[in-house]
């Protein structure tokens, strides 16, 4: 597994997400959604920072 490609996926997403929400302004549903699709990634952040953690330590012994 490799944290890092999924880290720079999901940090794609997050700017896609983003972008989506700043064109949404005039769509609520868009913007809704997409705020909640924001909320999502970032507990995958929260997951992946959490693992390559994990990593990081068993790398070290």
């Amino acid at each position: 597994m490799d944290i890092k490609e999924i880290a720079k996926r999901i940090q794609l997403m997050v700017t896609t997400a983003d972008e989506l929400m700043q064109m949404g302004e005039d769509f609520p549903a868009l913007y809704r959604n997409t705020k909640r699709i924001r909320a999502s990634l970032k507990m995958l952040e929260i997951n992946v920072s959490d693992v390559a953690a994990l990593e990081g330590d068993e790398k070290a012994k």
